[in-house]
């Protein structure tokens, strides 16, 4: 059986991260290939299948991404993990980049060494958060146990492959005292076509903030870290002159991760980058997945 690396992606300063299983990929059933999480000890997988591209100078590779429940047509800190493999097998070049293909587009990736640690960010592509609100949001903020509270005028949703909503609460104590209902919130999230909720708090002046993102439909009750959703959050707070963040996550899992998100204009549009720090924490053999 393969060798599979776990990558601790979005570290924040040195520990923590959200351990992700990254391995080639072989002739697996997709069965098998959401057996790998859990064979793991991880949320997460990420499947590498290196591609011949057009352009010699730069490798290109196809990314696919599973959990328990199945294939995510993307996965921000599963892309930041197998960036920083990457990265590390052609050397741990100073400035490492390649081409990315997912099963709905194609971005560049890139990973850069700091001290013991890559940084690894990437493209997510275009963004439009759209506001949200009536009873999704109603039937959301109550699994939450929100439901004696105003509900935000500022929730959104938006998708970066699948759609989320992304609920403000209004501090970093209220959002470490959620306790969710899972199962209330999976009937809430599939009943109005969401991957989950990402609960933050709003950045400050420096542009620091907090976030857990919730996502049972897809098999992770709660996540360790959420790159996407992190950008989904710059995009929204670009609109009100915020062009960079940093969203510490994981803390209530024992795991703390913290995610970094820009935004600029540019003549296409508004241009997002995001990701965070990795480490390969160790390799393990793949058990059987019969």
């Amino acid at each position: 059986m393969p060798e599979v690396t776990i990558v601790d992606a979005c570290r924040r300063q040195g520990r923590g991260g959200s351990a992700t299983a990254v391995l080639d990929d072989a002739p697996f059933t997709d069965a098998e290939r959401r057996r790998v999480p859990a064979a793991t000890g991880t949320s997460h997988a990420v499947f590498i299948t290196a591609l011949d591209g057009e352009d010699r100078a730069r490798a290109s590779y196809r990314l696919r991404f599973f959990t328990g429940e199945g294939e995510l047509p993307a996965c921000g800190h599963g892309t930041v993990a197998a960036l920083a493999l990457l990265a590390l097998r052609h050397g741990g070049d100073a400035d490492y980049r390649a081409t990315l293909h997912t099963t709905t587009r194609v971005f560049e990736g890139r990973a850069t060494r700091e001290h013991d640690d890559l940084t690894a960010t990437f493209d997510p592509g275009p963004l439009s958060p759209r506001e949200a609100g009536g009873p999704g949001l109603r039937a959301i903020a109550t699994a939450l146990g929100l439901n004696g509270e105003t509900l935000p005028d500022a929730a959104h949703v938006a998708s970066p492959g699948r759609p989320r909503l992304l609920l403000p609460v209004r501090s970093r104590t209220a959002l470490a005292e959620l306790r969710p209902d899972f199962t209330a919130l999976r009937d809430a999230c599939d009943r109005y076509g969401l991957l989950g909720c990402y609960a933050y708090s709003v950045p400050d002046a420096d542009g620091r903030g907090a976030a857990r993102m919730f996502a049972p439909s897809i098999g992770v009750p709660e996540d360790v870290a959420n790159a996407n959703s992190t950008a989904c959050l710059v995009a929204y707070l670009a609109d009100q002159g915020v062009t960079a963040i940093a969203v510490d996550m994981g803390d209530h899992l024992g795991h703390p991760s913290t995610i970094i998100a820009d935004a600029r204009r540019g003549a296409s549009g508004t241009l997002i980058r995001v990701g965070g720090a990795a480490q390969i924490a160790r390799a393990v053999r793949l058990p059987r997945l019969g």
